[in-house]
This record gives C-alpha cells, structure tokens and sequence, in this order.
C-alpha cells in the first residue's frame, strides 16, 4: 500500500523535530542561564545600595557561575524559578547535565557550552547517560557539611538552654539571699530601737 503524501510530511516534520542539534535546550539549562542574567540585572539595578547582597552570578570570565550564598539562593531564587529549595537538588540536575564544580573555596560550576552571552550554545548540552544513584563527591561533602553544621546548632541551643537556666538558678538564689538579709535588717532595727527605748527609760528612772 503506497504511503499517503500527509503521511509522509507527518513522518518528516516528527523527525526534524527530534533532532538535538534543531530542538530546543533543556528547560532546567534555560532557567539556569535565565536566572543567572536576571540576578545580574538586579544587581546592576541595586548597584549603589548599600544593602544589596551578591547570592549568584557569573564569575569574571563568563565561562563559570557561582552560588555565593547556598543559603539565600535556597531560600529565595531556587523557588521563582524550579519551584523548590532543595540546593542538593540544584547540584544533582548540574551534574546530569555534565556542570562541575570548578573551585574548592567556593560554589563555582562549569561547562564548556555554558557561557555568558552565550545563550545559542545551550541546545549543545546534553544529559549525561548515568546512573541516578551516582552522587559527585562535592554534594557529599555537602551533605557532610550541612550535618556538621546542624550538630552545632543543635550543642550551642543545648548550651544556651543550660545556661539559661543556670542563670535562673542564681537568680532565684540571690532574690532569697536578699530577702533574708532584709527580714534580718528588720530584725537588727528592732533590737536596736528596743534597746534604746529601755535605755532611756532607765536614764528618767535614775534622774527621778
């Protein structure tokens, strides 16, 4: 049976449309790079308030990007643009994608098609062909980090509630130690202003 002409344009256009190097970029890569120009934007917007804090960018080249603040771009960017804060997340979808981290003092990723000005290299990036299970070694020393930082919150929050009521303990210590020494200051005057009434009493006594 001969193939119908419509037929044949179907078949061509769905080929032509599963091609990597006409498709379009991954939509992970897109909002990375979107995310990446918007900061620098605002950053440009803000640049003279003294408030402005750097949370990501472009390193000085434009080959990198940075996470300068795990913490805030948990918080308040990975939610506008991936709907979630999990910063582990982040780094597991970078690494599929082939991104590695590019410093030891610093949350720094790269790619070779990942690049400044460069938002026409983005189709080029592929996923990786790995298994999920694979963790790079940088986000588990993050896990590790992240576990020794809330050990420390948890011992200073122990210790400060240790002292805090040790604190309440002198405290209340003191407040009874002044009540007594008061009780004992009535105590004293009384005696004393016993002792002189009958003193005077005697002295009339003798002059009479």
């Amino acid at each position: 049976m001969a193939t119908e002409p419509n037929q044949l344009v179907i078949r061509q256009t769905a080929s032509h449309h599963q091609s990597p190097r006409t498709g379009s970029p991954a939509p992970f890569l897109c909002k990375t790079y979107d995310l990446l120009e918007e900061e620098e934007e605002e950053e440009l917007d803000h640049d003279n308030s003294c408030c402005n804090k750097r949370v990501v960018s472009w390193n000085g080249e434009g080959n990198s990007f940075v996470v300068w603040s795990p913490e805030d771009f948990s918080q308040f960017i990975l939610p506008r643009y991936f709907k979630h804060k999990n910063f582990s997340s982040f780094i597991r979808q970078l690494n599929t994608y082939g991104f590695k981290k590019s410093a030891t003092d610093r949350w720094e990723f790269h790619h070779d098609k990942f690049q400044k000005g460069r938002r026409d290299l983005l189709v080029e990036i592929t996923r990786k062909k790995c298994e999920p299970s694979v963790f790079p070694a940088f986000l588990e020393a993050s896990k590790r980090d992240y576990k020794v930082t809330a050990a420390s919150v948890d011992e200073n929050k122990h210790l400060l509630l240790e002292e805090n009521k040790n604190l309440r303990k002198e405290n209340s210590e003191l407040l009874m130690q002044i009540s007594h020494f008061k009780a004992l200051e009535t105590k004293l005057l009384d005696c004393l202003f016993q002792h002189t009434g009958s003193h005077n009493k005697t002295r009339e006594f003798v002059r009479s």
